[in-house]
């Protein structure tokens, strides 16, 4: 009997209506993107920013999360997949070895980071027609709380699982059959969201780092990737290029860059504006 260990078997299907289906992943997802639009109208009233570059947001961050994140999946993880069944990934069909629907299965977070990126790019330059780092240092807030959604979301398809624990401690999944407790990685993980979404909220709001651009943008990727580190630890094995790599997973060679990249960032030194003097 495992006394610090509960069993998790829950149903997927929120709703069923025969023809359609709304599983808790799909809702987790409609959460965050609700979410997000709520707290940037919040943002963007306090920049002074119109409801229709808001709508406009809104558009190109879900385009840019849900592409990214899908072919960040099957380009880190299943790279085989553009050969052998190319269409499951714009599709949500598999093809080989037989035809079932499997719907969107497979979104990696980095994946999603480096669609963002791109995405508020062209937002910055077609649309809010502001420096692509004013963007990112607030969409990163809305995007850290997101994240948490999406976790819960694995946490309901008994996916991205954690290791066995080993003890008495943990979660069992029965879905996958088994017995044995294992660490919640998806929930860890969430929680560590939670506590960078709280960090960013509070410098956004209650100091004025947000004038330094750039800065939350790197403290996003700082601690975000960081979470996400740790939290590698604890996950069963995902696949990708780890085993030629060895010591790490590939989430966690995944994260460094941006580790570091976030470290520029926050401590880059601001630029020198050029004045002309005259002399007499």
């Amino acid at each position: 009997m495992h006394l610090l260990s509960f069993t998790w078997d829950p149903n997927q299907v929120l709703l069923d209506l025969g023809f359609f289906q709304l599983r808790y992943y799909s809702l987790m997802f409609v959460i965050a993107f609700s979410l997000g639009w709520f707290i940037m109208k919040k943002i963007y009233k306090n920049e002074n920013q119109t409801e229709e570059a808001l709508d406009s947001l809104f558009i190109y961050t879900v385009l840019a999360t849900l592409i990214g994140a899908r072919l960040g999946h099957f380009l880190f993880y299943e790279p085989s997949v553009f050969i052998t069944d190319p269409l499951s990934i714009i599709l949500p069909f598999q093809f080989t070895p037989n035809f079932e629907f499997t719907g969107f299965r497979g979104l990696a977070s980095h994946g999603a980071a480096i669609g963002i990126i791109i995405a508020m790019y062209y937002y910055s330059k077609k649309v809010i027609k502001k420096p692509i780092l004013w963007i990112l240092d607030r969409i990163v807030i809305p995007v850290a709380i997101g994240g948490v959604f999406v976790r819960i979301g694995n946490f309901f398809n008994s996916e991205i699982i954690g290791k066995p624990t080993n003890s008495d401690y943990g979660v069992v999944f029965a879905q996958l059959g088994e017995s044995f407790p294992r660490h919640p990685a998806q929930l860890y993980e969430a929680v560590g969201y939670i506590i960078v979404f709280l960090i960013l909220w509070y410098f956004y709001w209650k100091t004025d780092k947000k004038n330094k651009s750039g800065y939350i943008f790197g403290l996003f990727l700082v601690l975000l990737w960081t979470v996400r580190f740790i939290a590698e630890f604890y996950k069963k094995s995902q696949g990708g290029f780890e085993s030629e790599l060895g010591l790490l997973s590939t989430g966690q060679w995944l994260s460094i860059p941006f580790i570091i990249i976030g470290i520029y960032f926050m401590f880059r030194p601001k630029p020198h504006s050029s004045t002309s003097s005259k002399t007499t």
